[in-house]
């Protein structure tokens, strides 16, 4: 017998190099499953129950455990865990005081990054509130259709946007809706202010019985996003969903010493579902800067020792295009977390930045899909992996592009593409990955919905992304599909764009699209116009318009007029050639104009200004 196990004892210790040496990445991809299982059944007991235990109460676990632990660092101000929590004690009491907040209602917040952003976040959820964490470059139409869908009725903003609310007020005030700005100051007539009444009131606890109806299906909050038609939508984002989604951190093992930078907007769902509540999940500490910052983004590393980043590709790709420096792999970061970062700017950033461990992700707001880089492969979102493929099953469908619509077999039923071709990623809607949808019409929801995919009665979530998964499994971004595309980190809906457009009088029938630009990530806006009747183009009109009505990543920055705009059968506007077309004028002959921010006009568009595009000479 102890011949037989010495003479198999070589075998057995060579059997996890064979079974690695066929499946490369096998043990990666169990240790990652156990991970998110383990996770998993953690968050399922946290919320099964009513009260249910919210990020909320695990924040309060913190606060116990690390009391004098920085939480929150911003420029040379730090934030304990107590201070924070004694903060937003002091923000619930002057939100029932002063604005009547009620358990169950809804605030909404207008404001830029900053640390009360955060404590005003955890006071609205010690009332049982919701917060609706508003764009802070959405004006007028945008704003106005934001803010009601969520049912507010009190907006919490910063003298900064002042402006902006004073465009909507009349409306504000029909709607009988209490703004107040976080200054002790006042900064005009009729306008509240909110500092100096949280100071003024007590730090106590506030009492759970305010919070002791809240489910892991209680809304926690709304997260805007834009789609893939029409104005903003507000994802419902529950108190179970803002506990898995702070599970990123766990995912990517991110150690409560760390000390993690934040430069995107809290009003996205990266930084404050997974950056900020990922940060609470691990008792870690936030460096949270007010806007992202090229030329500063690694002296602030340096300065405050910042070991994890976050990114959108953008971001690193920024960072990659500031000039080149003896220091560059001069820090401590060791992880960076995030996503849509395209495969050459991944290779260029770490070459130059050194060796740190990249957590690309795929996921959306509403979504029920996600996808983890576990295994740093460059390029990657993440890999297929049976085991959690049969807990939350998704599928690559074929897609027209052309139609806008999947591909259906004579049945009516959807077809799996093979692997090495893309394909419309879509996840099934079950228990395991619900899909919470969106406030306000019904037919935005239904609208992401995918019915009788596989088998009569089935739905899957519309991601509206093309994927592609190679050979080896692992699965790569291809494209968004619909009307949405992506500048400056930003989703564009370019119905949004096209109806605010149309405002203009000279303006008949607009088409709206994204196209690629030489050199640059995402899709930049252009517009197709149809001009009325004896009417002529006016540049400046056209440009003060944009300016007043859209954030900056949404103005159309090339317009092309033409006589006619194609449709098909359907009368739905084709955009797949305009796109291919661009805005080359040497391959174009109708009018081309480019928005010229020096001149405050849109400008005939030349060879020169296209040129000067290509080469970087003009920064868009």
């Amino acid at each position: 017998m102890i011949t037989i196990f010495f003479t198999a004892l070589p075998g057995l210790l060579l059997l996890p190099l064979l079974i690695s040496f066929i499946f490369p990445y096998i043990f990666q991809d169990i240790a990652h499953f156990i991970t998110v299982l383990r996770f998993g059944i953690r968050s399922r007991r946290y919320v099964s129950k009513t009260p249910a235990h919210t990020m909320l109460d695990v924040f309060l676990e913190q606060v116990e455990k690390c009391p004098d632990k920085p939480f929150v660092i911003y420029q040379e101000e730090v934030y304990t865990y107590s201070e924070i929590d004694r903060l937003s004690n002091q923000a619930a009491r002057a939100l029932r005081k002063h604005a009547g907040v009620k358990s169950g209602d809804c605030v909404a917040i207008f404001m830029s990054n900053s640390p009360a952003y955060i404590w005003l976040w955890l006071g609205v959820a010690k009332l049982g509130c919701s917060l609706a964490c508003l764009n802070n470059n959405i004006r007028s139409k945008s704003f106005l259709h934001c803010f009601r869908c969520s049912g507010a009725k009190t907006i919490l903003t910063e003298p900064e946007m002042k402006d902006a609310i004073e465009e909507v007020m009349p409306e504000l005030h029909k709607d009988n809706v209490n703004v107040f700005y976080l200054t002790e100051t006042p900064i005009g007539e009729g306008a509240e202010t909110f500092l100096d009444k949280v100071k003024a009131a007590s730090c106590d606890s506030v009492p759970k019985s305010l919070r002791s109806f809240i489910s892991g299906d209680s809304l926690a909050m709304y997260i805007y996003t834009s789609g893939t038609t029409g104005l903003p939508k507000a994802a419902v984002i529950n108190h179970k969903r803002l506990l898995l989604a702070s599970g990123m951190f766990e995912l990517c093992s991110v150690r409560p010493r760390d000390i993690v930078y934040i430069t995107l907007p809290l009003y996205h769902s990266s930084a404050l579902l997974i950056g900020v509540h990922g940060c609470i999940l691990k008792g870690a500490t936030i460096v949270l800067r007010k806007k992202f910052s090229a030329s500063q983004f690694w002296d602030d590393c340096r300065k405050y020792n910042v070991t994890v980043v976050q990114y959108i590709g953008e971001v690193l790709r920024y960072l990659c295009n500031v000039p080149k420096s003896d220091d560059d792999a001069s820090h401590n970061v060791r992880m960076a977390i995030g996503n849509g970062l395209r495969t050459d700017v991944w290779s260029e950033f770490l070459r130059r930045f050194g060796d740190i461990q990249m957590y690309e992700f795929y996921a959306a707001t509403e979504g029920n899909v996600v996808f983890v880089n576990h295994t740093n492969t460059v390029g990657a979102v993440g890999r297929v992996n049976f085991i959690t493929k049969k807990f939350f099953p998704f599928e690559f469908i074929k897609y027209d592009i052309e139609k806008d619509e999947p591909v259906r077999d004579a049945k009516g039923r959807c077809m799996k593409t093979r692997k090495g071709h893309p394909g419309l990623l879509v996840s099934k809607i079950t228990a395991l990955s619900p899909f919470g949808g969106y406030a306000g019409d019904r037919s935005h929801t239904e609208n992401k919905i995918l019915r009788d995919v596989f088998r009569k009665g089935d739905m899957y979530f519309n991601t509206g992304d093309i994927l592609m998964v190679d050979q080896q499994k692992f699965v790569y971004f291809h494209d968004r599909v619909g009307d949405t595309f992506r500048w400056k980190g930003e989703n564009v809906a370019t119905t949004e764009v096209a109806d605010i457009l149309c405002l203009l009088t000279f303006i008949e029938e607009v088409n709206v699209y994204g196209v690629p630009v030489p050199n640059q990530e995402g899709r930049i806006g252009m517009a197709t116009l149809k001009l009325r009747e004896y009417e002529t183009f006016d540049g400046r009109k056209l440009y003060a318009h944009v300016r007043d009505f859209l954030p900056n990543y949404a103005r159309p920055r090339f317009i092309r007029i033409q006589e006619v705009l194609e449709t098909t059968g359907t009368f739905k506007q084709r955009k797949v050639e305009l796109v291919k077309q661009g805005f080359d004028p040497s391959t174009i002959i109708d009018p081309l104009y480019f928005l010229d921010e020096r001149e405050k006009k849109y400008v005939p568009m030349t060879q020169t200004i296209y040129e000067d595009i290509k080469n970087k000479r003009i920064k868009l």
